[in-house]
Protein backbone atom coordinates (compact mmCIF):
# COMPACT_ATOMS: atom_id res chain seq x y z
CA UNK A 1 0.00 0.00 0.00
CA UNK A 2 2.70 2.30 0.97
CA UNK A 3 4.40 1.52 -3.05
CA UNK A 4 0.22 2.23 -4.32
CA UNK A 5 0.68 5.78 -2.69
CA UNK A 6 3.61 6.77 -3.52
CA UNK A 7 3.36 6.08 -6.95
CA UNK A 8 -0.17 7.29 -7.10
CA UNK A 9 1.08 10.97 -5.44
CA UNK A 10 4.08 11.15 -7.89
CA UNK A 11 2.67 9.81 -11.15
CA UNK A 12 5.94 8.94 -11.89
CA UNK A 13 7.72 5.33 -11.09
CA UNK A 14 11.04 6.75 -11.37
CA UNK A 15 10.60 9.40 -8.77
CA UNK A 16 7.84 7.28 -6.19
CA UNK A 17 11.35 4.48 -6.56
CA UNK A 18 13.81 7.16 -5.35
CA UNK A 19 11.25 8.69 -2.65
CA UNK A 20 11.02 4.87 -1.56
CA UNK A 21 14.83 4.57 -1.76
CA UNK A 22 14.48 1.29 -4.02
CA UNK A 23 15.06 0.32 -7.61
CA UNK A 24 12.30 0.79 -9.48
CA UNK A 25 11.90 -2.99 -11.20
CA UNK A 26 10.74 -4.75 -7.93
CA UNK A 27 8.57 -1.26 -7.54
CA UNK A 28 6.75 -2.34 -10.91
CA UNK A 29 6.66 -5.67 -10.18
CA UNK A 30 4.83 -4.43 -6.84
CA UNK A 31 2.51 -2.85 -8.32
CA UNK A 32 1.68 -5.54 -10.80
CA UNK A 33 1.04 -7.98 -7.68
CA UNK A 34 -1.31 -5.30 -6.25
CA UNK A 35 -3.73 -5.01 -9.47
CA UNK A 36 -3.72 -8.95 -10.15
CA UNK A 37 -4.51 -9.17 -5.99
CA UNK A 38 -7.10 -5.85 -6.70
CA UNK A 39 -8.62 -7.50 -10.09
CA UNK A 40 -8.33 -4.65 -11.78
CA UNK A 41 -5.68 -2.06 -13.22
CA UNK A 42 -4.89 1.05 -10.90
CA UNK A 43 -2.91 2.97 -13.25
CA UNK A 44 -3.12 4.24 -17.10
CA UNK A 45 0.49 3.90 -18.36
CA UNK A 46 1.15 5.65 -21.74
CA UNK A 47 3.64 7.57 -23.48
CA UNK A 48 2.24 10.75 -22.02
CA UNK A 49 2.78 9.58 -18.30
CA UNK A 50 0.74 7.64 -15.78
CA UNK A 51 -2.67 8.37 -14.31
CA UNK A 52 -4.75 6.83 -11.96
CA UNK A 53 -7.42 4.74 -13.08
CA UNK A 54 -11.14 5.48 -11.31
CA UNK A 55 -10.34 2.45 -9.58
CA UNK A 56 -7.25 3.45 -8.69
CA UNK A 57 -8.79 6.50 -7.12
CA UNK A 58 -10.80 4.65 -4.86
CA UNK A 59 -8.37 2.62 -3.55
CA UNK A 60 -6.05 5.82 -2.53
CA UNK A 61 -8.66 7.12 -0.42
CA UNK A 62 -8.82 3.70 1.65
CA UNK A 63 -4.86 3.45 1.32
CA UNK A 64 -4.20 6.78 3.28
CA UNK A 65 -6.93 6.08 5.53
CA UNK A 66 -5.06 2.56 5.95
CA UNK A 67 -1.54 3.49 6.48
CA UNK A 68 -2.83 6.69 8.90
CA UNK A 69 -4.68 3.83 11.13
CA UNK A 70 -1.57 1.77 10.65
CA UNK A 71 0.67 4.49 11.78
CA UNK A 72 -1.54 5.99 14.65
CA UNK A 73 -1.58 2.26 15.81
CA UNK A 74 2.48 2.18 16.36
CA UNK A 75 2.60 5.38 17.67
CA UNK A 76 -0.09 4.50 20.89
CA UNK A 77 2.20 0.93 20.96
CA UNK A 78 5.00 3.28 21.37
CA UNK A 79 3.19 5.37 23.51
CA UNK A 80 2.37 2.70 26.04
CA UNK A 81 5.89 1.20 25.90
CA UNK A 82 7.19 4.57 27.45
CA UNK A 83 8.82 5.68 25.06
CA UNK A 84 6.17 8.87 23.38
CA UNK A 85 8.75 11.72 22.64
CA UNK A 86 10.47 13.10 19.63
CA UNK A 87 13.31 15.11 19.54
CA UNK A 88 13.50 17.41 16.33
CA UNK A 89 16.28 19.41 15.29
CA UNK A 90 15.87 22.90 13.31
CA UNK A 91 17.81 25.79 12.09
CA UNK A 92 17.91 28.64 14.23
CA UNK A 93 15.42 31.82 12.83
CA UNK A 94 13.47 29.47 11.04
CA UNK A 95 9.56 31.29 10.74
CA UNK A 96 8.81 29.33 7.91
CA UNK A 97 5.09 29.17 7.99
CA UNK A 98 5.11 25.41 6.91
CA UNK A 99 6.90 24.05 9.97
CA UNK A 100 3.64 26.63 11.95
CA UNK A 101 1.36 24.40 10.34
CA UNK A 102 3.34 20.76 11.01
CA UNK A 103 3.83 21.65 14.73
CA UNK A 104 -0.09 22.43 15.12
CA UNK A 105 -0.70 19.83 12.90
CA UNK A 106 1.48 17.20 14.92
CA UNK A 107 0.39 17.81 18.21
CA UNK A 108 -3.30 17.75 16.78
CA UNK A 109 -2.57 14.03 15.44
CA UNK A 110 -0.71 13.08 18.60
CA UNK A 111 -1.55 15.19 21.98
CA UNK A 112 0.38 12.80 23.95
CA UNK A 113 3.57 12.88 22.69
CA UNK A 114 6.41 15.68 23.97
CA UNK A 115 8.39 17.12 21.36
CA UNK A 116 11.68 18.83 22.25
CA UNK A 117 12.84 21.16 20.17
CA UNK A 118 17.00 21.84 19.15
CA UNK A 119 18.22 24.60 17.03
CA UNK A 120 21.15 24.69 15.70
CA UNK A 121 22.89 27.54 13.80
CA UNK A 122 24.19 27.52 10.19
CA UNK A 123 27.15 25.14 10.97
CA UNK A 124 24.98 22.30 11.30
CA UNK A 125 22.78 21.55 8.58
CA UNK A 126 22.00 18.17 9.62
CA UNK A 127 20.72 20.22 13.35
CA UNK A 128 22.44 17.10 15.50
CA UNK A 129 21.13 14.03 13.36
CA UNK A 130 24.74 12.83 12.34
CA UNK A 131 25.89 13.42 15.93
CA UNK A 132 22.49 11.69 17.25
CA UNK A 133 21.27 14.35 18.69
CA UNK A 134 17.93 14.03 17.47
CA UNK A 135 15.69 12.17 15.78
CA UNK A 136 14.54 14.22 12.84
CA UNK A 137 15.75 17.26 11.31
CA UNK A 138 13.43 19.92 9.28
CA UNK A 139 16.22 21.28 7.71
CA UNK A 140 17.59 22.58 4.19
CA UNK A 141 19.85 20.89 1.62
CA UNK A 142 22.31 20.22 0.30
CA UNK A 143 24.22 18.36 2.94
CA UNK A 144 26.52 15.21 3.57
CA UNK A 145 23.46 12.91 3.72
CA UNK A 146 25.47 9.62 4.51
CA UNK A 147 23.65 7.09 6.51
CA UNK A 148 20.73 9.55 6.00
CA UNK A 149 17.02 9.36 4.44
CA UNK A 150 15.89 12.90 3.17
CA UNK A 151 12.51 13.51 2.34
CA UNK A 152 12.11 16.78 0.16
CA UNK A 153 9.39 19.02 1.59
CA UNK A 154 9.68 22.20 -1.11
CA UNK A 155 12.01 23.38 -2.92
CA UNK A 156 12.68 27.24 -2.98
CA UNK A 157 14.34 29.56 -5.33
CA UNK A 158 17.66 31.92 -3.82
CA UNK A 159 18.28 35.06 -4.23
CA UNK A 160 21.26 37.38 -3.44
CA UNK A 161 20.88 39.37 -0.29
CA UNK A 162 22.39 43.22 -0.80
CA UNK A 163 22.51 46.29 0.93
CA UNK A 164 19.25 48.16 -0.70
CA UNK A 165 21.80 50.64 -1.80
CA UNK A 166 24.17 48.05 -3.98
CA UNK A 167 24.04 49.21 -7.59
CA UNK A 168 22.97 45.44 -8.96
CA UNK A 169 19.83 45.89 -5.90
CA UNK A 170 17.97 47.87 -8.37
CA UNK A 171 18.51 44.55 -11.25
CA UNK A 172 15.34 42.30 -11.71
CA UNK A 173 17.48 39.37 -11.62
CA UNK A 174 21.54 38.40 -11.22
CA UNK A 175 23.63 35.71 -12.47
CA UNK A 176 26.55 34.20 -10.28
CA UNK A 177 29.06 35.28 -12.66
CA UNK A 178 27.58 38.86 -11.71
CA UNK A 179 28.79 38.52 -7.80
CA UNK A 180 32.39 36.63 -8.67
CA UNK A 181 34.60 40.04 -7.64
CA UNK A 182 32.73 40.19 -4.24
CA UNK A 183 33.22 38.89 -0.98
CA UNK A 184 30.96 36.41 0.15
CA UNK A 185 30.50 35.34 3.69
CA UNK A 186 31.62 32.07 4.66
CA UNK A 187 31.04 29.14 7.58
CA UNK A 188 33.67 28.18 10.40
CA UNK A 189 36.52 25.72 9.48
CA UNK A 190 34.70 22.01 9.65
CA UNK A 191 31.44 23.09 8.13
CA UNK A 192 29.71 20.36 5.97
CA UNK A 193 31.84 21.53 2.92
CA UNK A 194 28.87 20.24 0.22
CA UNK A 195 26.58 22.96 2.71
CA UNK A 196 29.63 25.65 2.13
CA UNK A 197 30.41 25.20 -1.29
CA UNK A 198 25.77 25.57 -2.17
CA UNK A 199 25.67 28.60 -0.14
CA UNK A 200 28.87 30.23 -2.07
CA UNK A 201 27.71 28.97 -5.21
CA UNK A 202 29.69 26.41 -6.03
CA UNK A 203 33.13 28.38 -5.58
CA UNK A 204 36.25 29.23 -3.11
CA UNK A 205 35.23 32.54 -1.71
CA UNK A 206 36.53 34.73 0.48
CA UNK A 207 34.87 37.08 3.06
CA UNK A 208 33.99 37.28 6.92
CA UNK A 209 33.37 34.15 9.30
CA UNK A 210 29.58 33.87 10.39
CA UNK A 211 27.57 30.95 12.32
CA UNK A 212 23.88 32.20 12.19
CA UNK A 213 21.24 33.66 9.78
CA UNK A 214 21.30 37.57 11.95
CA UNK A 215 25.47 37.21 11.45
CA UNK A 216 24.90 36.63 7.93
CA UNK A 217 22.52 39.85 7.45
CA UNK A 218 24.58 42.22 9.79
CA UNK A 219 27.23 40.95 7.64
CA UNK A 220 26.14 42.21 4.71
CA UNK A 221 24.63 45.30 6.26
CA UNK A 222 27.57 46.71 7.71
CA UNK A 223 30.86 45.34 4.95
CA UNK A 224 28.51 45.09 1.60
CA UNK A 225 29.43 40.88 1.62
CA UNK A 226 27.29 38.87 -0.19
CA UNK A 227 24.76 36.76 1.37
CA UNK A 228 22.49 34.17 -0.48
CA UNK A 229 18.95 33.72 1.50
CA UNK A 230 15.59 31.70 0.66
CA UNK A 231 13.49 34.47 -2.16
CA UNK A 232 9.94 34.68 0.04
CA UNK A 233 11.61 35.67 3.38
CA UNK A 234 11.35 39.13 4.21
CA UNK A 235 14.52 41.47 3.80
CA UNK A 236 15.17 43.17 6.69
CA UNK A 237 15.28 47.22 6.89
CA UNK A 238 18.19 47.98 4.80
CA UNK A 239 18.79 44.65 2.62
CA UNK A 240 17.08 43.41 -0.72
CA UNK A 241 17.14 40.01 -2.55
CA UNK A 242 17.36 39.35 -6.63
CA UNK A 243 16.66 36.30 -7.55
CA UNK A 244 19.70 34.00 -8.99
CA UNK A 245 19.32 33.37 -12.55
CA UNK A 246 22.12 30.19 -11.89
CA UNK A 247 21.17 29.26 -8.84
CA UNK A 248 19.57 25.63 -7.88
CA UNK A 249 16.53 25.93 -5.91
CA UNK A 250 16.86 25.57 -1.70
CA UNK A 251 15.09 22.07 -0.82
CA UNK A 252 13.75 22.07 2.22
CA UNK A 253 13.63 18.58 3.76
CA UNK A 254 13.00 16.40 6.56
CA UNK A 255 15.91 13.83 7.52
CA UNK A 256 16.37 11.22 10.11
CA UNK A 257 18.78 7.73 10.34
CA UNK A 258 17.82 5.38 7.07
CA UNK A 259 18.06 2.78 9.86
CA UNK A 260 15.88 4.43 12.21
CA UNK A 261 12.42 2.76 12.57
CA UNK A 262 10.81 4.95 15.06
CA UNK A 263 6.57 5.74 13.94
CA UNK A 264 6.88 8.90 14.90
CA UNK A 265 9.26 9.72 12.24
CA UNK A 266 7.17 8.09 9.96
CA UNK A 267 4.47 10.16 11.19
CA UNK A 268 6.22 13.35 11.45
CA UNK A 269 7.63 13.10 7.69
CA UNK A 270 3.93 12.33 6.56
CA UNK A 271 2.73 15.09 8.47
CA UNK A 272 5.44 17.12 7.16
CA UNK A 273 4.80 16.29 3.84
CA UNK A 274 0.82 17.47 4.46
CA UNK A 275 1.61 20.86 6.24
CA UNK A 276 4.26 22.00 3.47
CA UNK A 277 1.41 21.57 1.11
CA UNK A 278 -0.49 23.53 2.19
CA UNK A 279 -3.03 21.48 4.30
CA UNK A 280 -3.41 20.83 7.55
CA UNK A 281 -2.33 16.79 7.83
CA UNK A 282 -5.47 15.45 8.21
CA UNK A 283 -6.46 12.90 6.05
Amino acid sequence: MRYFVAVAEELHFGRAAARLHMSQPPLSRAIKALETDVGAALFRRSSAGVALTPVGEVLLDEARALLDHADRVRVRVTAAAGAAAITVGMLADSTDPGATRLAAAYSRRHPDVEVHIRETDLTDPTCGLHAGLVDVALTRGPFDKTGLTTHELRADPVGALLRADDPLARRDSLALADLADRRWFLFPAGTDPVWQSYWNGGEPREGPVVRGVQECRQAVLWNGTVGMTPMGHESPAGLTAVPLIDMPPSRVVAAWKEDDTNPLIRSFVQIATAAYRGSDGTP
